[in-house]
């Protein structure tokens, strides 16, 4: 289940791409698969080691070439650790709202980035995000390790980002039908997974993600842009022309 809409990256075989906060690496696996070079980059140790070995699989399967392999590896979002305009395309996906110092991870963002180059950002959006906070303190910090230390606006993040110096040009919302279920293991604790509303629910998601039925589509297409649980934003890194002397 892809949050960012690769159609908007404008990613192009061969080009160069990082997820940075890749979790167990569901945009890079795409990456891999339309034929870029792709690096992903997360702090959870066992994260990097699974996505590591998804990747492993899916060359020995022959479902992407070698070349699609950059590398996986265990970082900070705050310190990436590769150099100036490195990457055609960077992607991080639900990872700013975790960090106390989302300014520098943003600049690291910036800074990685070629000029030219596109950025798709996601956050939880407002107000979803605001009723699993009333809800439920263990969900967000400081009472929860790696829990969520801000709720973003749009304003605030396109704010951001422009003050990195990206040029923000579109944003939409996805995820309509996860809302309610996070408001639902919000309401009897969020590390809860045996409630027996909670578990029917993540069957019900299991079910629309694995078989997509055109109704479920034809839902989140319509009641995303009032119950999207996600917040996507492009931007673009500019090309800086110097002047002629």
């Amino acid at each position: 289940m892809l949050t960012i809409r690769f159609d908007r990256l404008g990613l192009r075989p061969g080009d160069m791409f990082l997820d940075a906060g890749a979790g167990f690496g569901r945009h890079a696996f795409e990456a891999a698969r339309q034929g870029a070079t792709v690096y992903a980059l997360d702090y959870a140790a066992d994260e990097v080691v699974g996505t590591r070995a998804t990747f492993g699989g899916m060359i020995h399967a022959n479902e992407i070439p070698p070349t699609s392999y950059g590398g996986v590896l265990r970082g900070d979002a705050t310190k990436l650790p590769f150099a100036d305009n490195t990457f055609d395309c960077v992607v991080t996906s639900e990872v700013l709202e975790h960090l106390q110092d989302d300014v520098t991870a943003i600049s690291e963002l910036h800074r990685v980035l070629k000029p030219g180059g596109s950025l798709g950002v996601t956050v939880p959006t407002w107000w979803p995000e605001k009723i699993n906070w009333m809800l439920s303190d263990e969900y967000h910090a400081p009472k929860s390790v790696g829990g969520h230390v801000r709720i973003y606006s749009a304003t605030e993040l396109k704010a951001k980002l422009r003050s990195a110096g990206l040029e923000v040009r579109g944003s939409h919302h996805a995820h309509a039908l996860h809302s309610p279920y996070w408001w639902l293991k919000c309401a009897v604790g969020p590390r809860n997974n045996d409630h027996k509303m909670v578990k029917k629910y993540r069957e019900f998601l299991e079910w629309d993600i694995m078989t997509q039925p055109a109704s479920m589509q034809v839902a989140e297409r319509v009641l995303s842009p009032l119950l999207g649980k996600s917040f996507i934003v492009y931007s673009t890194k500019p090309v800086r022309i110097k002047a002629s002397v």
